[in-house]
């Protein structure tokens, strides 16, 4: 049975986190002439419109996974029109990538209260960094904050890394045409709809067993600065 502080700690965080995501595509779908999110609630800071809208995704499998394993597993979404995003396919790779970019500003804040803290002495460094222990304190609440927050920089660093890997359906792939030429961007997409999206997931879930820690232990060496982890 996992920790329920520290559960109850990942589920909020992937609920905020998640949210966070998933309205930031809704956001720039408006902007960018799709109005299917907005009319669905979606550009919204409240996870209730997303919830409502994936309440298995959510609420029921990542209560689940949490409260059998301690870690979260789910998953959201943001509506779009295929229309749109075909007849402006820069505009939508745009959108992909709204979402990974909001999981980035959410790990540069969190880092920024983290080196706050450790400057003004409330967080010290730790003997050893984990997902959920990249500071301490010697006082109860100041130790609950740093947990929190070192769960908010690892979990939306997770996140970002996870979704920017450009197989489908992950945003990194929808960012493609970003970097393609039309003609390649038809071919891509015809690939994400010949059923490759099964094997996108299982190759992004191997891909970020390599691509996170090393990032991880980047970022947290360049947080504390006298410290060296790894």
């Amino acid at each position: 049975m996992a920790d329920p502080a520290l559960a109850l700690s990942y589920y909020v965080v992937f609920v905020f986190s998640v949210t966070l995501h998933e309205a930031a595509h809704a956001y720039v779908a408006m902007r960018g002439g799709d109005l299917t999110a907005y009319h669905g609630g979606q550009v919204s800071l409240s996870p209730l419109p997303h919830m409502r809208r994936e309440p298995f995704g959510m609420v029921v499998l990542p209560l689940l996974t949490v409260a059998v394993s301690g870690w979260p597993f789910g998953y959201a979404s943001a509506p779009y029109d295929p229309r749109w995003a075909e007849a402006h396919p820069r505009r939508a790779a745009w959108m992909a990538l709204a979402g990974p970019v909001a999981n980035v500003l959410l790990v540069g804040v969190s880092a920024l209260a983290l080196r706050a803290g450790l400057e003004l002495g409330v967080f010290h460094a730790p003997a050893s960094v984990s997902f959920s222990r990249i500071a301490e304190s010697d006082s109860p609440l100041a130790s609950s904050g740093a947990l929190l927050l070192s769960v908010f920089f690892s979990m939306n660093l997770l996140l970002a890394l996870l979704n920017l890997i450009p197989v489908p359906p992950l945003d990194g792939f929808g960012a493609l045409p970003l970097l393609l030429s039309p003609a390649a961007t038809r071919r891509f997409r015809q690939l994400a709809s010949s059923g490759f999206a099964v094997i996108g997931i299982l190759l992004a879930w191997r891909l970020i067993d390599v691509i996170f820690h090393p990032i991880f232990l980047l970022l947290v060496n360049a947080l504390h600065t006298d410290m060296h982890y790894g």
